[in-house]
């Protein structure tokens, strides 16, 4: 191989250790804030605890119900077929 060649294989590799430990280094970073960021989060929640309202339970699905459900995939299907 010429010096020439070597010479530009040297920077290529040079380039490349450059760019994949810099890739690392913030890959590393951002997995170290994403994990603190978990734990302010936890504490938050222990702080301001959310709290979650009763609802009524769920109503029973009526026969009407079904017919309706059933219309709304006809259309549907009527439309994606027929544009």
């Amino acid at each position: 191989m010429s010096p020439e060649m070597l010479a530009a294989l040297e920077e290529g590799l040079t380039v490349l250790a450059i760019g994949f430990s810099s890739v690392f280094v913030f890959l590393v970073i951002l997995i170290a804030a994403m994990n603190i960021q978990a734990v302010v989060i936890r504490y938050l929640n222990k702080v301001f605890p959310v709290t979650v309202p009763e609802t009524a339970s769920p109503k029973a699905i009526k026969a009407s119900d079904d017919a309706e459900i059933a219309i709304a995939i006809a259309c549907a299907t009527l439309k994606q077929n027929h544009g």
